[in-house]
């Protein structure tokens, strides 16, 4: 069964976020809150969590995973930054976003899209996540948590009680922050060329949206 560790979201307790970084440090999996949907999670360079990360959402490698950080300079170490894009992201972090971008060297090519050497990036505005980083001392791997064809195994399902439950034999550790499920994931947009591309619509689309129209930009979609 998997360690429950309860925090609250706005003011997480250190000890706890001391347990779950302890966990996640000794090559565990988590289920942890965010500012959109729970996600999978792991050490970054945790090659093992990253393969169990896959199996359960079974997905192969060119799906994107995400790398999640808790700063646009921690961000800048892990991604190629145009200016245009340093000014965008600046604008819309911490919030529900995932950017496409060129990884840099620091990023396992686990991570990365196995052509376009793409990595997905995100900093959330979520206290739980930026403390776990923070603690951590690098970013970890994210990506929304899900079990495909298992009822209650995705959080549109909307129990929380019961989609906590279907991960408690498949990851190590859970985080319970006692507040309604999100049944909207992040924004995803791919900024490795000129234009920006929608590949999912999801919260903050609105601010996307506004911040690219102040860059003379428009938003196209896949």
């Amino acid at each position: 069964m998997a360690k429950r560790i309860k925090l609250n979201r706005i003011s997480p307790h250190k000890k706890g976020i001391f347990e779950l970084t302890d966990e996640l440090l000794q090559g565990a999996v988590g289920l942890i809150p965010t500012d959109s949907q729970y996600a999978l999670v792991c050490d970054y360079k945790n090659k093992k969590g990253i393969e169990k990360i896959r199996q359960i959402r079974q997905i192969g490698k060119k799906s994107h995973l995400t790398v999640m950080c808790h700063s646009l300079e921690h961000t800048a170490t892990f991604a190629h930054l145009s200016d245009r894009n340093f000014k965008l992201i600046k604008k819309l972090i911490p919030g529900p976003y995932t950017f496409i971008l060129p990884a840099t060297r620091e990023v396992p090519r686990l991570l990365t899209h196995p052509k376009k050497r793409t990595v997905g990036i995100r900093v959330p505005d979520n206290e739980i996540c930026l403390e776990l980083i923070h603690e951590l001392g690098r970013p970890i791997l994210a990506i929304t948590g899900k079990m495909p064809d298992v009822e209650y195994g995705s959080p549109e399902d909307g129990d929380r009680a019961m989609y906590l439950s279907r991960f408690d034999k498949v990851v190590d550790v859970i985080v319970d922050d006692l507040e309604e499920l999100s049944s909207e994931p992040t924004t995803v947009v791919d900024l490795t060329d000129d234009v920006p591309v929608l590949t999912r619509e999801g919260l903050g689309l609105e601010n996307l949206t506004e911040a690219l129209k102040l860059q003379n930009l428009e938003l196209n979609q896949v």
